[in-house]
């Protein structure tokens, strides 16, 4: 394996290639956004190496004929080494990412995992309260917690 710095470098560089091709093709992507929520009703959120250094769900692309809940498994376990109980897919949300049209499937589910990072493409993992989240988040991403969450429970 590459060492973890060098690998991050290439996130970033792996990045910015992929944004370059989706302001030029304009690509449909299906992605998928992952809440998973600790026994103390908390939510994971993780900083990635590359994009943005702000704090999100994790989640990622969906592979062809991949399910969004199978997704959201996959994902999760990749990025942080949870495992995710009782998952279901609340919506589909549909955003522009850099040119192309991004079809978030957000899926929400359990984990009585602690997160563990390998420091490559997630450098931070962690749970929040929900009144009690970081600061450095998308505007809109405080509010769309609070009312996937209660979507969730209700």
């Amino acid at each position: 394996m590459l060492p973890p710095p060098l690998h991050r470098r290439l996130y970033r560089l792996a990045h910015w290639a992929r944004k370059q091709v989706w302001r030029l093709w304009r690509p449909s992507l299906d992605g998928v956004r992952v809440l998973a929520i600790d026994a103390e009703g908390r939510v994971l959120l993780v900083r990635h190496s590359y994009g943005s250094d702000k704090w999100m769900p994790p989640g990622g692309g969906l592979n062809r004929a991949e399910e969004p809940v199978s997704a959201a498994r996959r994902e999760l376990l990749e990025e942080t080494g949870c495992r995710l109980a009782d998952a279901r897919l609340l919506t589909i949300a549909t955003e522009d990412l850099v040119g192309a049209s991004n079809h978030v499937h957000v899926v929400a589910g359990r984990t009585d995992d602690r997160p563990r990072v390998d420091g490559r493409e997630i450098v931070e993992a962690r749970f929040f309260a929900l009144d009690d989240l970081p600061e450095r988040m998308a505007a809109r991403l405080p509010a769309e917690l609070r009312q996937w969450l209660a979507d969730y429970e209700g």
